[in-house]
């Protein structure tokens, strides 16, 4: 069989290729929900966001989906 190393079973193959895609959906939600977003957030956090997003692979969009996306600018309330 070409193209099979007997060290590393097939199986890895195939979570590997699994936990690959989903790492990319993760980013590419992410990255969606922050760009809905970036009109209420300051041009240059909606950039760290995105850089930290794209930089850190994992923990860059659960952070941005956990904590980023639910903070809201604080503004005044009319007196």
């Amino acid at each position: 069989m070409e193209g099979h190393n007997p060290l590393i079973p097939p199986v890895y193959d195939i979570v590997w290729s699994v936990v690959a895609a989903a790492t990319v959906v993760l980013i590419v939600i992410a990255i969606v929900s922050l760009s809905r977003r970036a009109s209420q957030l300051s041009p240059v956090l909606a950039l760290a966001w995105a850089a930290l997003i794209l930089v850190v692979p994992v923990l860059g969009p659960v952070a941005w989906l956990a904590v980023g996306r639910r903070t809201t600018p604080r503004t005044r309330l009319p007196r």
